[in-house]
């Protein structure tokens, strides 16, 4: 029987997959993933998703299942990263403030034993609310999103922030799992 892995540290996406009801081990990606403030392409996301795969599958045994991914914040085409401290994150999220933004997750599935993966990505649209800069400042300080790319997470904004979702939300939280049960079924995993 085939032993799924999740190559993340991410407690959203260790969440995520558990909310789905899928049975996994977690073996953390040993990949250095440094994309912030990169032109954004399909392809630099995805070799970051498929790359985190892959050094995890080196430490994985030989029937496994490797999920990984990868999520970045667009805006103006430029791949927002996580913040490096309260003025970084106030930076970003004054970028976001009143405006519009991108989400997109990469994900990459490798059965070892087949030798076969595939890769795939989710876009989201995201719109802020016009906030003031008081608001910004309280959600820093409350939640700390230091972790978090864009400098937010879209699961523990106040009421107020976000002006419209389009698309799928658990792509925004770090992990499509509708997309994801699909890429399973479709390399003939589940």
């Amino acid at each position: 029987m085939n032993k799924i892995i999740l190559a993340s540290t991410s407690p959203r996406r260790k969440k995520l997959l558990e909310s789905a009801g899928i049975k996994f081990d977690i073996i953390p990606p040993d990949y250095d993933e440094n994309i912030i403030n990169k032109p954004f392409s399909y392809n630099l996301i995805e070799d970051v998703a498929e790359n985190k795969g892959k050094s995890a599958a080196k430490k994985a045994a030989h029937n496994s299942i490797i999920i990984s991914a990868d999520t970045a914040v667009i805006y103006d085409n430029i791949i927002l990263g996580k913040p490096k401290d309260f003025e970084d994150a106030y930076r970003i999220l004054m970028l976001l403030n009143g405006n519009k933004h991108k989400v997109v997750t990469s994900v990459y599935i490798y059965n070892i034993a087949k030798n076969k993966s595939i890769i795939k990505s989710q876009t989201s649209e995201v719109i802020f609310n016009k906030l003031s800069t008081e608001k910004i400042k309280e959600y820093i300080t409350k939640y700390k999103p230091y972790d978090k790319a864009g400098a937010y997470g879209i699961q523990e904004l106040p009421e107020g922030f976000i002006e419209e979702v389009k698309g799928d939300y658990d792509n925004i939280v770090g992990l499509p799992i509708k997309m994801l049960k699909n890429m399973l079924e479709e390399i003939n995993l589940l």
